[in-house]
């Protein structure tokens, strides 16, 4: 069984009369990601802020590493590295001239440094780009240097708080392999993120936090699977059409609600089978008909009664 490398139970902050955290606990072991997903304001980055001793909770544990984020702070901090939404890097200086500075600073000697920088370089295909000057890079270049400038000293916990807002998907893509390779090598991964597509793709389970508390805890199909089986969606953007179709299917399919140009029913065998059948009585053509199963944007919704995360919106 995998070590527990991040242990939190009944944590606890507030800010005044205003709860953030209201009793979160969850575990992360060694070489798994785990996805922290929530509403703006849920309590995300406060419990990272408490992980990483950037603040004190007010009550419950919590170790990291095997340390206790209060009374071994000091330990916390050599064990971790953490990336946040912006990059923390000196535009002036190349990007090989930032990795040598973080290993300098962080007590590398400066040939230690520098075979670690070139050593990140390498791992992260920065080659062509590492002797200019960061300013010159893209969105998607400065993160992946941020990224490795957090490694510069092997950690056995990485934070990750909205790592890739902004970023082009190509980008993002590109950082998602990253993850992946460190998630490979043993290192636990906390990410906190507003693309729900991106803890789809890189958690083995998610944390649904809404108003300070877990509220879901499972892997993405578990979650999923709350809502039920598989949906079939018809589009049909002809508004006569669509209303002919809806009494149509309706009348065999009594669970059917409509979203702007699409009808939605829940799908089962024969479903897809059915629905052609009755639209072609209605003598209507949909532009799409689908099954699919549903989607993290969708248990969001569900469990949270809110809107899917804006990556724009503020938070804490």
């Amino acid at each position: 069984m995998s070590q527990q490398m991040i242990q939190v139970s009944d944590l606890r902050r507030s800010f005044g009369a205003t709860v953030a955290v209201d009793g979160v606990g969850f575990e992360v072991a060694a070489g798994e990601v785990v996805g922290l997903l929530g509403p703006n304001g849920a309590g995300k980055t406060t419990t990272i802020h408490c992980l990483t001793t950037l603040l004190r909770p007010d009550s419950g544990t919590a170790r990291v590493a095997g340390f206790d984020v209060v009374r071994q702070a000091a330990e916390v901090r050599r064990s971790i590295a953490v990336t946040g939404q912006f990059a923390a890097l000196d535009e002036m200086l190349t990007g090989r001239e930032n990795l040598v500075l973080f290993g300098r600073l962080l007590g590398l000697g400066r040939r230690a440094a520098a075979a670690r920088a070139d050593e990140l370089i390498e791992r992260f295909d920065l080659g062509e780009v590492a002797g200019a000057a960061v300013r010159t890079y893209s969105g998607g270049l400065r993160r992946r240097v941020d990224l490795a400038a957090s490694l510069v000293v092997d950690r056995p916990v990485l934070f990750l708080d909205e790592p890739t807002t902004g970023l082009d998907p190509r980008s993002r893509r590109a950082l998602w392999e990253v993850v992946r390779q460190l998630r490979d090598d043993g290192t636990a991964v906390l990410l906190t993120t507003q693309y729900l597509e991106e803890a789809d793709q890189l958690a083995a389970r998610v944390l649904l936090v809404d108003h300070g508390r877990v509220v879901a805890e499972g892997t993405p199909d578990d979650l999923k699977g709350r809502l039920g089986g598989a949906v079939c969606e018809v589009r049909i953007e002809d508004p006569r059409d669509r209303a002919a179709a809806s009494a149509q299917l309706r009348a065999a399919f009594p669970d059917l609600t409509e979203d702007e140009d699409v009808l939605r029913l829940a799908a089962g065998s024969g479903t897809l089978t059915e629905v052609v059948r009755r639209l072609e009585s209605a003598g209507v053509e949909a532009d799409d008909v689908t099954v699919r199963r549903p989607t993290l944007d969708e248990v969001f919704l569900s469990l949270t009664g809110a809107g899917v995360p804006d990556p724009a919106g503020a938070r804490r």
